[in-house]
Order: structure tokens, then sequence, then C-alpha cells
């Protein structure tokens, strides 16, 4: 998932109540909003579009104003004072104070805003406040038997509430000298440490000094743990945090403290516990929208997402206007591969807040993950206004610029994002660490526009280092490296002309791959469809049909460019071209072409099905039949220390229940194993009748003292294995080329269409590619096959993943059977035939950029333009 990723990027704007005394809520001011004055409904609108926080915003009104106060978390006793009165304010059930507003405009609010008040002295006004508190039951744990003392604490705890922490100190400590018994001294003194900011290591000391002080007085008041709790978190002690919150729910258990538990809890990403914790918080009180809104975010996390969808379609239902459970079960249409309703949730959205900058940013990268990268561009446009140096935006903005050919305004983008570089200890962000190659590979794009595509090669071209760092997504950090010159006044932009243009068969060629990609596209929850790539690989198919059939014609005298021998490697190389070209940020290059050292050392592609408690999306369909192989694997291939084991194996339900039973065994997996699939050599079988077996998947399953799991699936590509995936590849497409030969009545065309399939299954297993493999075997599949008079007419099944059936189904020949069904495969069409030559109409990177800028799914719907 990420998943995800996320991949993923779902709205939690977590505070933690601690957190809180240093940093403003987002969204709401420390200042009274002048534009709330006498407008008590107004306010109320305000609120409502609030991020979802673990802390509503302080809304109490007074003389007529909205007074906020973003510091201080309600329901909490750190900061209970306005948060805990605010509704009874509202209803008009409590008394305002007078003068109350123009006291807090000297404490950091704007003086002017409240000029009805009358001024008092502010002593005797807080002290006012104090004994209103009092009276209404809104301050914790006075119940001294003093009146007196009661009013002394609810008095510092209005002055850590208004702006004078210091004041506040001073008065518990002076409090405490003559009454060091008294545990809500310690409470509120506590939190007037927290309320200086706890990002000052001694705030926390003496605030924690406090609550531990309290919790000595009385070990069975859970209140203490719980504000103890609310310390330990923001200062990176979220494991005691969590042992403090057991405490007091074991002592009381009540709505909040699950809530608060389950926050933590997903921060750590433990998310079955986090949505267990939701779930007890709603058993409590189940009029709680953010609480159920926290437990849709856990089971997305999860990655449940037709769960989560419901639980905020819930969460909607109760409230039409929560922004941010709208915005969030787009992101989960998204995740699902829903373009439509995920769109329609991020409209719905910005109509109720068209000021939010991530409902921008979401809609612009659904809009450029879905191939449609000048819509994005809008969106990117709008939030970089709201907020000029939002950093997501401004590297998206310079990706999608450079993705349709508009460098100058890409790299400018780009070059933007690399100025902000962390400060040392700070964490990379990933835009951050993603925008130089990015704009390297822009560079030299740009460079290349006007140059045929078949003259030069990236994967020659690029620095090694470069390359294998890009690939693996690590920081740039390459040594005296020599960067792509810069941009050459002299070629000009990318500018994408009109549909009709093209000349009428070009057009009709364009349209007729558009309709072609589509029947690539997986129907897999995780998979977003992507028209530019349904473009793109249309256009490859064509070309891959169009190559070999010439190559068919004179396979004795056809060469490459550079005049050498044609290979099967050339043929993948028509549709590597044009996937490149789809998204300028993903690395789309040869491993085997990577520098020695990281050949040598090989490169993994790592498929995590499951990861800590995160089930990946993408994977979830082939997670029991994967299982199910990890299982016969370890019963026929592990060195098992008795003979009971197999059975206990044979009786597990998954990978927890696995783990345990080879845990009990005491043999040396118990703490996790690795266990590999085999890949049979046609070549061998068919030549020597001997049963070789490469490499193939390997499946590892571990986990931790916490429950966390690791299932994650593998293709090491070594120097070694690599070469013999070649070795078996080359014998196929010359097992082909011999075959198509024969010519006319010889040439069995049900052999060779098995034996394409052959060739594409071995390079699925083998995943030559940093990205993109799949849909590059899939294209050269299909164009070889049209090349052979047959036409692929079928659909992907829904829930198939072809690279996941070939790493999984055992053999060529089961794999060719399987994919054969569903190709629906018929007799070319004429209308394939008489197409003009895809290489020769777009054969740079400007002419191939501009055929995927076209809108297809508008200009291919209109009549004459068969879509």
């Amino acid at each position: 998932m990420a998943a995800a990723g996320r991949h993923f990027h779902i709205i939690a704007a977590i505070f933690l109540s601690a957190a809180s005394y240093s940093a403003p809520l987002e969204g709401v001011p420390n200042k009274m909003d002048p534009r709330a004055c006498g407008k008590p409904e107004e306010s109320q609108k305000n609120a409502m579009a609030l991020p979802v926080t673990l802390y509503e915003p302080i809304g109490a009104v007074f003389g007529g104003c909205r007074v906020w106060a973003g510091h201080i978390p309600p329901n909490s006793y750190l900061g209970l004072g306005l948060g805990e009165v605010a509704k009874e304010c509202e209803q008009g059930s409590l008394s305002t104070i007078s003068g109350l507003c123009s006291l807090l405009g000297k404490n950091g609010a704007t003086q002017d805003t409240c000029q009805s008040d009358q001024e008092s002295p502010a002593t005797s006004m807080l002290r006012e406040y104090a004994t209103v508190l009092l009276d209404k039951g809104l301050v914790p744990l006075v119940s001294s038997g003093s009146s007196q003392l009661d009013a002394e604490i609810a008095f510092g705890i209005v002055l850590a509430n208004t702006g004078s922490p210091d004041e506040s100190i001073q008065h518990f400590s002076a409090f405490l000298k003559d009454h060091p018994d008294v545990i809500a001294a310690y409470h509120g003194r506590g939190s007037a440490y927290a309320r200086k900011g706890l990002q000052y290591k001694i705030n926390a000391e003496l605030a924690l000094a406090d609550f531990t002080k309290a919790i000595d007085l009385d070990r069975k008041l859970a209140e203490s743990y719980e504000r103890r709790a609310e310390i330990l978190s923001p200062i990176g002690r979220g494991r005691d945090a969590i042992a403090d919150l057991d405490i007091a729910i074991n002592l009381e258990p009540t709505a909040r403290r699950y809530f608060r538990r389950g926050t933590l809890n997903f921060l750590r990403e433990h998310y079955t516990s986090a949505q267990a914790d939701f779930k007890k918080s709603l058993e409590k009180d189940s009029n709680q929208p953010n609480v159920l809104h926290f437990l849709g975010l856990a089971v997305f996390h999860r990655g449940a997402l037709r769960e989560a969808a419901k639980i905020f379609e819930n969460v909607i239902k109760a409230n039409p206007e929560y922004v941010e459970a709208i915005r969030n079960l787009g992101q989960v249409y998204r995740e699902l591969g829903d373009y439509e309703k995920a769109m329609e949730q991020f409209n719905t959205a910005l109509i109720l807040d068209d000021k939010h900058v991530q409902g921008y940013q979401f809609r612009g990268s659904l809009y450029y993950h879905s191939g449609r990268p000048f819509e994005a561009l809008r969106n990117f446009k709008k939030c970089l206004a709201l907020e000029p140096h939002n950093e997501p935006c401004q590297y998206m903005t310079g990706l999608s610029n450079s993705a349709i050919g508009r460098f100058y305004q890409g790299i400018k983008a780009q070059t933007k994002v690399m100025l902000n570089e962390p400060i040392p200890g700070q964490k990379v962000s990933a835009e951050y660490q993603k925008v130089y190659y990015l704009r390297e590979y822009s560079r030299y794009t740009h460079a290349h526009l006007d140059v045929p595509a078949r003259e030069f090669s990236l994967d020659a071209d690029l620095n090694g280092d470069f390359k294998d760092r890009w690939a693996k997504n690590l920081i740039f950090t390459v040594e005296n490296y020599t960067e792509q010159p810069g941009l050459q006044p002299q070629i000009g932009d990318v500018v994408t002309p009109d549909f009709t243009s093209y000349s009428p068969e070009v057009q009709r060629m364009v349209c007729r791959a558009y309709s072609l990609g589509q029947l690539m596209q997986f129907t897999v929850d995780g998979y977003l469809p992507n028209v530019r790539v349904h473009t793109a690989m249309g256009l490859a198919a064509l070309e891959v049909m169009q190559t070999v059939q010439a190559f068919w014609k004179a396979p004795k005298t056809f060469k490459t460019l550079m005049g050498k021998k044609f290979h099967w490697r050339d043929i993948f190389d028509s549709a590597v071209k044009w996937r490149r070209l789809v998204d300028p940020e993903q690395p789309v290059l040869w491993l085997d072409l990577m520098p020695a050292k990281s050949v040598d050392a090989g490169f993994n592609n790592f498929m995590n099905m499951i990861r800590g408690q995160v089930t990946n999306i993408r994977y979830s369909g082939y997670l029991d039949t994967t299982f199910k192989l990890t299982k016969q694997m370890v019963m026929h291939y592990q060195e098992l220390p008795h003979p009971n084991l197999k059975a206990e194996i044979s009786k597990t339900q998954n990978c927890e229940e696995l783990l345990e039973v080879m845990k009990k065994s005491g043999s040396s997996t118990q703490n996790g194993f690795m266990v590999g699939t085999h890949v049979p050599s046609l070549k061998d079988k068919k030549r020597n009748n001997l049963n070789k077996n490469y490499d193939g998947l390997m499946l590892t399953l571990s986990g931790d003292t916490e429950g966390n799991i690791l299932f994650s699936m593998d293709t090491a590509t070594t120097k070694t294995r690599t070469s013999q995936y070649h070795s078996e590849m080359e014998w196929i497409w010359n097992r082909i080329t011999d075959e198509v030969k024969k010519g006319g009545n010889g040439m069995d065309v049900d052999t060779l269409v098995n034996t394409i399939l052959y060739l594409v299954y071995y390079f699925y297993n083998l995943l030559p590619l940093s990205r993109g493999s799949s849909v590059v075997a899939y294209t050269v599949a299909m164009g070889m096959l049209m090349a052979l008079g047959k036409e692929v007419t079928g659909k992907i099944p829904p829930g198939k993943m072809v690279d996941m059936e070939a790493m999984l189904i055992g053999s060529p020949e089961s794999f060719a059977n399987e994919v054969k069904d569903w190709m629906n495969l018929k007799r070319l069409s004429p209308q394939w035939t008489h197409l003009p030559k895809v290489s020769d109409t777009f054969p740079t990177f400007r002419s191939m950029i501009e055929a995927l800028n076209q809108d297809l799914q508008a200009a291919c719907s209109k009549e004459g333009n068969p879509h």
C-alpha cells in the first residue's frame, strides 16, 4: 500500500495534546477572528472546515466574539478552560464575562476586536472567569474541601490558558509550598510547563516531574497517567505513553482514553491495535465522528480499502460537510483505481472548501497519475497560488511540465525544489530525494527532442552510478558527476498540435492504438487506469507488429540501424522507448546495463505482500495463493526437525500461524525463512531432455516480537541468473524465426502463438527492467501476435495480473494456455494492415510526446475516428 504509498496520502491531521502546546492546530488562528464578532453561526462554519484532529479548536463566545486558542485541546485537563465551556457559551447557557476579549488582546490577540467589552482589572477578571469554571464543574480534580484552594487552582489554570504560563507556574509553585499534597496543583503546573513548549527539554522534564509526582501521590488516579502520556508522546517516548494509557484504561476505561491510545498506535503504524482502540472508544460513545473517521484511517492503512470506504461513507452520511472524510474517501477510491468516484469526492471537497491546498494537490495528483498532466497542472497552479512554497505541488508542477515537453517551466519548478535543501539531521522529503534525477532526465530528454529515437541509447548515455541510484530510489550522492548540459535555447519546447492537424490515416492509427492499449489494463485494486499508458503502449504494440513483420520478411538480411543482427532485445526496446516517455519520474532501465559492481551484487525487485500490519492492496488477490505455495515449499524443501511438524504447518491459515509453528519447531527458521520457486528451462527440456530449473521468485516470511509481519516476493537479477534467462530467450527467439522461415503451409501458427507467449513468460520471470517490465512484456506479446496475423480482442480478466500469473503458474506451457483463453485471439482485421509506419510517423521524442499529449478520449470518440 503504502499502498500506498503511498503511496498513499490519506489525510490524518493528528495532534497529540501535548504536541499542540508548541504548535497551533492547522487552520486555527491564535487570535480572535474579527470576522466572527457577533456572528456565532459563521464561527461554527469555520470550525467545521478544520481538519480532523484529536482536539477541536477552542470555540467559546464572550461578548459576541469567538475566542480561538489553537494551542488548547478540549477535554484535556491541560487546557480545559475555554474549550470545555465553548459549547455552553455558544448555546447561551453560560453568562459572558465582561472585558475578557480585551484581556486576551493584551496576551496576543488583536485588541481592537471587541470594542464593546468593558475594561476591568485583569486579575479580578481572570478570577471571575475561574469562578465560573468552578461553578460549572469544569475544573478537574478540585475536591480539596476548601473552596478557597479550589479557586486558586482554577485561577492558575486560567492563567496558563490565557497566555501566561510563567505566571501560572509561579502561582502553582507558591501554592505547592503550602499545600504539597494537592494533586490538581501538580497537574496545573505540569500543564503550564507544557504550554511553554515541549520542544525545549527543560519544559518537558519539569512537566514529566509534576505528573510523576501526582502519580506518586495517588497511583489509582487514571487522569495522572493520561496527562503524563500526553507529555511522553510528543517527545518521542511513544512506548512509555502507551504504557501509561494502558494503566489509565485499566483503572478507568473511557472513550477518550481508548481514542488517545488508538492514535498513538496509529502513529506507530500498529494499525490493528489502533483499529481495536477506536472501536472500543465508539462502543463507549457512538456519537464521535472524529473517532469513526480515524477508524476508517486505520482500516485504510491495513489495506482493507473497501471496508474503509464504507466507514468514510458513514462519516459523511452523518455529516455531509465533513471535508476531511470526503477527501479521504476520494483517496480510497484512487487507491482502488476508481478514477470517476475519486474525482467526484475531490470535486465535492473543493466545493465545500475551495481554499484547501491539499485538495488541489490530491486532485492534481489524480489527474497526473491517470495520464492527464494538463489538467494536473491547473490544479498544482491553484495549490501554489494558495501556498507558494508547497514542495509537493512545486515538484508535481515540474514533473507535469516535463511530461508534456515544457522543459523550461519544468526545470524552473524542479530547481525551486532543489533549493529546499534539508538542514543537517532533518529527514529528506520524497520530493527532494527525487528531484535531482528528474531534472537531469528532463535535460537529457530536451537535448534529444529532435534526434531520431533509434540513434541514441539512454542506457548507454546516462552515468552508471546515476542510473543505479535512480533505479534504487536513493538520495543523489554520485561523486565526480558531470551534470547534463543546461537547456539549449535553439531547442524549443514541445508544442502540442491540434489532433486534426494529423492526416486522417494518422488519426485512425493513433485512435486504434489507443483502443489497443486499453486491452492491457489490469482491473485490479490498486491500479489506476492511465490514458497516457494506453496511448503509448498501443502505439508501441503497433510498432512491434510492423518491425517484426519487416524482420520476418527477410530475417537473414534485416539489421539494426547500427548494422547489427536483429535480436529479441531490439523488439523489446521498441516498447521500452514508449514506456519511458509516459512518466519522466519513473526510471525504465535495463538492469543488466547498470554498472558492473551493481550487476555483480544483484538488483532485487521487492514486492511486499504484507509489511508490518499492512496488506498491499495490489497483491491482495494473490495473497492466499502465495501463502499456500509457501506452505507447500516449506513442507517439501525445508529440513524439518520432527515428523509432526508437516501436519501442523498444513493446518495453518495465515502468516502469523505459520511463523508461530516454525518458532515452536526450534529450527533455524523460527525467526523467519526464505523459500524459492523454480522456473523450468524449455531449452534444455527440448534439446537434451533435461529437467533444468532457473531461480524464480524468492518468498520471505519473517516477524518480530510486536506482531509485525514481512511477507514479500522478490527476484534477484544477478549476472548469472540474467545470463541464464537471456540464453533461454535467445533460444526461443531463434525457434520463432526458424518456424517463420518455413512460410506458408509449412508454418505452424499454433506453435508460434505458444512460443511467443513462452518468450514473454521468461521475460516476466526475469523482470529485467527497473520499472515497467509487465506492460512491456504484454505489449511485445500483442505486437508479435499481430505480426503473426492474430489479433488480441479480449481484456485481461478482473483480478488477474499477467506478471503474477507468469511467476506463480509453474511452467511456460501452463502460462501460454491460460493467457490464450482471455486474449480471445481472432484473425487479424484488415484495419491493422494498412496503417502508417509508427516509427516513421513519430521518429523523435518530440513527435512521440506530441502524440502522448493528445486528448484521445475526446478526439477518438468523434465520428470517423474509431475508439
